[in-house]
């Protein structure tokens, strides 16, 4: 098999790829012949060492494949099934590899593996946004930074089909059409214009019920200031860096607001929580209500290119890696 591995954290240079022997699997895994893998902003954060691991490390979360051995334990799954999962243990960037099948859900015929591999992560992550962090209500107007990545165009749709105005923030002329076919009703380009006065200009200085920022470090305050009082700030990634410090008597206080900080491992605790969000996201896909376009595909000799190109986001849309 061959697999990516860290052996120091850095930059995209410390990505190798390795041919490696793989063990049998274990009584509780199955062995996943990857058919394609999703690329994650976490996966520059592992890579890192913003969100430090064990050294040496396999890398990324999220891939897509085909069963081809199973655990002496395993009832659920058998050799042949179409299979994806977007949690640790840490190894998807390989051909081959063994998993739990805790954290495993079955794919449907009707979704091929390419754009499954796009949806584990950026899906479920925008069903828990939508649907458990903060229920976004028909007619609500809600405000999502980078609205052209492979995240936010996947929310700018289901947001839409929840029947929300939804306004989202870019970084480029080119990206503020790639959102529009979104289903993005307002659009800021935040290189050109002050967001938080936009917003204020769009909900007629009312403020908003809910932020949803993936962006962190560049766009926190300007968030704050968008939101109503007793509003919801919804801070979920770091794609411009980490957050500062929190000052709560100048940013939460003088609001009553409520600041959460949510991830995927949050709202799939339990084997009931992780197919109630796969399923709506494979539902939402197969109804047509959500639309996914792969932007661009890497090999695995590619995949420091592949962390250079999504650290300067230059991507539009979700990106795979084909093994």
């Amino acid at each position: 098999m061959k697999s990516v591995v860290i052996s120091k954290p850095g930059g995209p240079e410390v990505l190798e790829v390795k041919d490696l022997n793989l063990d049998e699997p274990k009584n509780d895994e199955v062995t996943i012949q990857n058919h394609a893998i999703g690329l994650n902003y976490i996966d520059t954060y592992h890579r890192s060492g913003l969100y430090p691991v064990p050294l040496p490390s396999g890398i990324g979360l999220e891939a897509a494949g085909e069963i081809t051995k199973v655990g002496s334990d395993v009832k659920d799954f058998k050799v042949g099934d179409k299979v994806a999962y977007c949690a640790a243990p840490l190894g998807a960037y390989a051909s081959h590899r063994n998993y739990p099948t805790k954290n495993l859900v079955k794919v449907p015929d009707a979704v091929d593996l390419e754009t499954a591999a796009t949806l584990m992560t950026k899906g479920i992550t925008t069903f828990y946004l939508l649907h458990k962090t903060y229920p976004a209500q028909s007619g609500e107007t809600v405000l999502f930074h980078a609205a052209a990545g492979g995240v936010g165009q996947i929310f700018g749709q289901w947001a839409k089909s929840l029947g929300c105005s939804v306004i989202g923030t870019v970084g480029s002329d080119e990206k503020v059409e790639i959102a529009k076919n979104n289903g993005y009703d307002h659009v800021i380009n935040y290189n050109k214009d002050n967001f938080a006065e936009k917003v204020k200009e769009i909900t007629n200085g009312k403020g908003l019920s809910v932020v949803y920022d993936g962006v962190g470090k560049s766009t926190f305050d300007g968030s704050i200031e968008c939101l109503k009082l007793r509003g919801m700030m919804v801070s979920f990634g770091n794609a411009s860096g980490p957050l500062d410090p929190v000052n709560v008597a100048k940013s939460i206080q003088p609001k009553g607001l409520y600041l959460t900080r949510p991830s995927i491992m949050q709202y799939t605790t339990t084997r009931e929580e992780l197919d109630e969000a796969a399923n709506k996201v494979f539902e939402m896909v197969t109804s047509g209500k959500v639309k996914t376009k792969i932007s661009k595909k890497y090999s695995l000799k590619d995949i420091s290119q592949a962390h250079k190109d999504l650290e300067s986001r230059i991507l539009t849309g979700p990106a795979v890696i084909i093994p």
